[in-house]
């Protein structure tokens, strides 16, 4: 079992950064992989960003470079640092959990987190 919340969602201009965080608790953290998807309305779920419990990365192509996801595994946290931000970056933003990376990847993991509203607007 793993339970998962986000924080760090608000408002923010284009251009601008935001920082994400997710706590995890109920389990050991360090042997799962992690990651952020988003939706917005009217919008599939996409993938944003996975890390695996290496610490290895892979990116959606629209947030390359822009977007770093890291791990702190004595905190049992994980962070999404997003600079550069554009109005197609807003959405819900939740935080996955699953101890086989390659699921993660492909959308079908065991924890989900709640949520937590990005908003990017001048």
């Amino acid at each position: 079992q793993v339970q998962l919340v986000e924080s760090g969602g608000g408002l923010v201009q284009p251009g601008g950064s935001l920082r994400l965080s997710c706590a995890a608790s109920g389990s050991i953290f360090s042997i799962y992989a992690m990651g952020w998807y988003r939706q917005a309305p009217g919008k599939q779920r996409e993938l944003v960003a996975v890390i695996s419990s290496g610490g290895s990365t892979n990116y959606a192509d629209s947030v390359k470079g822009r977007f770093t996801i890291s791990r702190d595994n004595a905190k049992n946290t994980v962070h999404l640092q997003m600079n550069s931000l554009k109005p197609e970056d807003a959405a819900v933003y939740y935080c996955a959990a699953d101890k086989i990376y390659n699921r993660l990847i492909a959308g079908i993991v065991s924890y989900w987190g709640q949520g937590t509203q990005v908003t990017v607007s001048s």
